[in-house]
């Protein structure tokens, strides 16, 4: 197997232990792409990674995060961004990269530039297939202070957890689907804004990915610890985002395959 080269420099920076989504997420956002896969390039990821490859490999760059394949690679599904930013700076961390805070951005842009130049490289599809999915996922955006929320305790029915932990997993298992039935699901749910949700340029993705995370910020200020209705309140907005991640991820892999 083929190891990519990144075109870009990444310093060693501490890493908090983050997984985008869980496993779960990953697969359903996987799921919703490939079935909006146009047929060439359904034939040729699958040739790349095996057939519904693109789905069984979404948890991979999460599964060697232990390991010392790729050393720095724990900060690229994050992109930590300030509190309160102005349009303006925020929408230059698209081109301008952070320093601090996760190399999300930057990560993403250098894979599609690899798989632009050579689509048959492994590690890099499974990467990219992974990091869009996080690039979706509220707190791999959130604040930079609470590291992504990680530093935000709150209780999910009873048992000690953080922000970051909760929009990750524990709302998506709280719907106790299967992944497939879940993709499904989403599919029959939000179908009708597929072709609003495919014009949607990263600039306007961004802005109301970040105007998401100031909601979810705020409404945690005055929840009242009801789990039931945190579930309640959130579960179609995160379902959102999971069916946005999708598409948005079936339209890279289209324009590369």
């Amino acid at each position: 197997m083929k190891r990519i080269t990144l075109l870009l420099f990444i310093s060693v920076v501490f890493v908090t232990n983050l997984f985008a989504w869980g496993a779960q997420g990953h697969r359903i956002v996987a799921a919703v792409a490939y079935d909006n896969l146009t047929c060439k390039a359904r034939h040729h990821v699958d040739k790349v990674l095996g057939t519904r490859g693109i789905i069984y490999y979404s948890t991979w760059p999460d599964d060697i995060k232990s390991d010392t394949i790729y050393p720095t690679s724990g900060d690229w599904h994050y992109q930590d961004l300030d509190a309160n930013m102005s349009d303006s700076a925020l929408i230059a961390t698209l081109t301008d990269y952070p320093t601090k805070g996760g190399n999300l951005f930057r990560v993403t842009d250098s894979l599609i530039n690899v798989l632009q130049h050579d689509n048959t490289q492994q590690d890099a599809l499974k990467f990219i297939v992974h990091l869009v999915a996080d690039r979706f996922c509220p707190m791999h955006i959130a604040h930079m202070d609470d590291h992504g929320g990680n530093r935000v305790k709150m209780k999910w029915f009873g048992q000690n957890t953080n922000l970051h932990s909760v929009w990750d997993a524990k709302i998506i298992e709280y719907n106790k689907y299967s992944y497939s039935e879940y993709a499904t699901y989403l599919e029959d749910t939000f179908g009708d804004e597929k072709k609003e949700i495919k014009k949607l340029s990263r600039e306007d993705e961004l802005r109301y990915n970040y105007q998401l995370v100031d909601s979810i910020y705020q409404y945690h200020q005055t929840w009242s610890g009801n789990t039931y209705h945190y579930a309640y309140h959130w579960s179609y907005l995160m379902n959102r985002q999971l069916y946005m991640a999708g598409i948005k991820l079936a339209v890279l892999l289209n324009s590369l395959y």
